[in-house]
């Protein structure tokens, strides 16, 4: 996983989750509590609200993204950025400063006024952006988006997601956002909780990720909640996010969404990796992906340009089921069937749970559980292989749902 330098803020796997407070300067944006037109009031909520409750970065908006308004042209939002870059200037505290734009020429300006990073809300739609960035030497969060500078994260399918984010490429310090929220008439609260749900994928393009699930509809609507009650279920799938692999977290709640990032830093696993110096100087890595569905493994696969992936996925993620109930003959021919696959069945030897059973007791009795564990392909061979009514129905069914949700 490569790892970001954001003005000297590293964003990455070996980084602590990172959290993006939201200044707004844009009157028409919907949350209130972070928009302002005066550079004053505006530096001191960034100083108390933001920096003093924890934000390491401060995205600054020039207008609002919302679908019910006019796009501002770039020469609209080059009139707002007096105000924006006023109000940086006057901070007192440490932050890094992101500018959101679409437009080339916008970021440009804020580069060279004291601006750190950019948030394209676009995803390079402008060509020139990517461009920019590099000349500037800055980060820069590349949202998923058509190439279309009126229509930010109008992507519903999250394959389609996928390759949005790759349109007019990346630069050495590209941050990827998936987009999540309402950006179109199309992309339903489903579309948004399948994006979620499939996070983990989106390390496939080997750079930190940004999300941006403040508050969201999508995580409201499960809950019930307004949007002034939505704070917990915001801070639930803050944890759930950094664990699927976030790096970056763009929030109005920054205090509390602090927290909830650095629980579900806390209990994500360790991945194992070494990196070694060879005496010509190379530098050798070795990494653990987070692949837990074979899909998770073709996104790793796409990237590096690996063709005909379909041996390697099918045989990079074991699955593993634990089946009760089963007579002893069904048990038998699952056994048989295994033996010329790659699939391994278990059975317990004998009574459990106690030495001497009762036998008027259900605990004491012959367990018939059996733990059947295997690649997909390998399970899949098993379930065409036996000939067993029962089996045939559950190992089916379980190869199939395995199939979707990879």
């Amino acid at each position: 996983m490569r790892s970001v330098d954001a003005a000297g803020l590293s964003i990455g796997d070996e980084s602590p989750p990172r959290i993006m407070g939201v200044l707004n300067v844009s009157e028409e944006s919907p949350y209130d509590p972070s928009v302002f037109d005066e550079p004053d009031e505006a530096a001191t909520y960034v100083d108390t609200e933001l920096i003093d409750e924890g934000a390491d970065i401060v995205d600054v908006g020039l207008e609002s993204a919302n679908k019910r308004f006019d796009v501002l042209s770039a020469e609209q939002e080059l009139t707002r950025l007096d105000t924006a870059v006023e109000a940086i200037q006057s901070v007192s505290g440490d932050a890094v400063f992101s500018i959101e734009t679409r437009y080339h020429e916008v970021a440009d300006a804020a580069l060279s006024r004291g601006f750190d990073m950019v948030n394209d809300i676009c995803g390079f739609a402008d060509p020139k952006m990517p461009q920019v960035c590099s000349e500037h030497d800055v980060a820069v969060g590349k949202m998923a988006s058509p190439p279309d500078l009126t229509r930010p994260g109008a992507i519903a399918d999250v394959d389609e997601i996928y390759e949005a984010l790759t349109q007019n490429g990346f630069t050495d310090k590209t941050i990827i956002d998936p987009a999540f929220g309402g950006w179109s008439e199309e992309k339903t609260l489903a579309d948004d909780r399948e994006t979620f749900r499939r996070l983990r994928e989106f390390r496939g393009f080997g750079r930190p990720i940004l999300v941006s699930i403040n508050r969201k509809n999508f995580l409201r609507s499960i809950a019930d909640r307004s949007t002034e009650e939505a704070l917990s279920v915001s801070l639930a799938a803050t944890s759930m996010a950094v664990e699927r692999g976030a790096h970056v977290i763009r929030t109005h709640d920054v205090a509390e969404t602090r927290d909830a990032a650095l629980i579900g830093d806390t209990f994500t696993p360790d991945r194992a990796h070494y990196q070694f110096t060879t005496d010509d100087g190379s530098r050798v890595t070795a990494e653990e992906l987070d692949v837990r569905t074979s899909m998770e493994a073709t996104r790793h696969l796409d990237r590096i340009g690996v063709d005909n992936t379909e041996r390697i996925t099918d045989t990079s993620v074991i699955h593993t089921f634990e089946i009760d109930g089963l007579s002893q003959s069904a048990i038998s021919t699952l056994s048989t069937a295994t033996v010329d696959s790659d699939a391994i069945v278990v059975t317990a030897a004998g009574p459990t749970g106690f030495d001497h059973p009762d036998p008027d007791s259900d605990l004491g009795s012959v367990s018939s559980a059996v733990f059947l564990t295997g690649t997909p392909d390998a399970l899949h061979t098993v379930a065409t292989a036996v000939d067993d009514a029962v089996l045939t129905e559950i190992l089916t069914s379980i190869t199939q749902q395995i199939t979707q949700s990879g």
